[in-house]
């Protein structure tokens, strides 16, 4: 048997997300997210969400509760996709791994889906009723019925996509679940 050698380095490394400095400090942006259909799909409901609540806001719509209405869906999906793609873009959700994010796509994406249905609904029915037809309201307002729909949409194609990435692309969970049972 070989002598242990008399000089051994005890030379240490830490990872490079252990030296400290909070979350954003070794985070990275992830140029993949921003290629992937997922990460389009949040770029558009965030400039087609901006578009619904400013078009809606540059209009006379306080008096009117149904707009109200469509302000505080679009604001508040708004606010949230560019929280959470913020979070993806610097993969922020990967160092809070203890929050099921697949699920919480899935809530998330639905209730935008169909909350935003129930604003383009509202905003469409109350184009005519509260404003003069081709006057620059009646305009902006039917706009943002449009970009609203779309918006709906894109959140549609976002929970769908959430959906399948949450049940792991087709997977079945009984196949997975009797396979794992059979090799206990």
């Amino acid at each position: 048997m070989p002598e242990f050698p008399a000089k051994v380095s005890t030379r240490t490394s830490t990872p490079a997300g252990a030296q400290g400095g909070g979350l954003l400090r070794s985070s990275s942006v992830d140029l993949e997210f921003l290629r992937s259909l997922f990460g389009v799909l949040m770029m558009v409901e965030i400039v087609l969400g901006c578009l619904v609540w400013a078009l809606i806001a540059d209009t006379y719509y306080q008096p009117y509760p149904s707009y109200g209405w469509v302000m505080f869906v679009a604001i508040f999906f708004w606010l949230v996709t560019v929280i959470l793609f913020g979070m993806y873009l610097f993969q922020l959700q990967a160092k809070l791994y203890m929050i099921p994010w697949p699920i919480v796509l899935v809530v998330f994406n639905v209730a935008a889906s169909v909350l935003y249905a129930t604003a383009f609904i509202t905003s469409a029915a109350s184009v005519e009723p509260y404003s003069w037809p081709h006057s620059p309201d009646y305009n902006r307002r039917a706009s943002a019925s449009f970009f609203a729909c779309l918006v709906m949409i894109g959140y549609g194609v976002s929970a769908c996509l959430s959906i399948r990435a949450w049940r792991g692309y087709g997977s079945n969970a009984a196949a997975s679940q009797a396979t794992i049972s059979n090799h206990a």
